[in-house]
């Protein structure tokens, strides 16, 4: 299924569990396909994208302006400016080469429906490649998706990393 396909009338009926899937299945595709300006139109401007650390106590933090997370970008502009250093290795950051990955999703659970607004919840795993080594990352997203437009957005993610002891850097590809 293409993007193009993900677009709908604005007159069609509330998004179903199997279009809800092959949105996620096309936002990940995006990344595993490194197809930066894709993945950006799955997100709304104002889209926070959090993931938070585990403190001491083995508890997530709550409070992404406070506490310490592993990734924070407050709105789309945040995740903007990541995707524009990647794509022009202007950050220290920056994975070269770029690793490959690919992204397995399991357990989609829609939490809530409330008029255009959907809740879910998955568990994902990662698997990224990169100077002849493969690592491993593997947790569950927390996401609201407005589908009052003609395409649905991400207005809200969460992303829980439960195999928090990683040696290098983190990357949004990754998660």
């Amino acid at each position: 299924m293409s993007i193009a396909t993900l677009e709908r009338p604005e007159t069609a009926p509330a998004m179903g569990f199997e279009e809800l899937q092959a949105f996620l299945f096309a936002e990940v595709r995006a990344l595993d396909d490194r197809d930066w300006d894709t993945w950006l139109t799955f997100y709304h401007k104002d889209c926070p994208f959090w993931m938070p650390a585990w403190d001491d106590y083995d508890t997530l933090t709550e409070d992404p302006q406070n506490e310490m997370s592993l990734m924070f970008y407050p709105n789309k502009q945040g995740i903007e400016d990541r995707v524009f250093r990647i794509k022009t290795d202007r950050s220290s950051a920056t994975s070269l080469p770029e690793p490959r990955t690919n992204h397995y999703l399991s357990g989609i659970e829609v939490l809530s429906r409330e008029g255009s607004e959907i809740k879910l919840r998955f568990n994902w795993q990662t698997l990224s490649y990169r100077y002849s080594k493969t690592d491993q990352h593997w947790g569950t997203s927390f996401y609201t998706i407005d589908t009052s437009g003609p395409k649905p957005l991400i207005t809200d993610k969460k992303v829980v990393l439960k195999n928090d002891h990683i040696h290098h850097v983190i990357d949004v590809y990754h998660i």
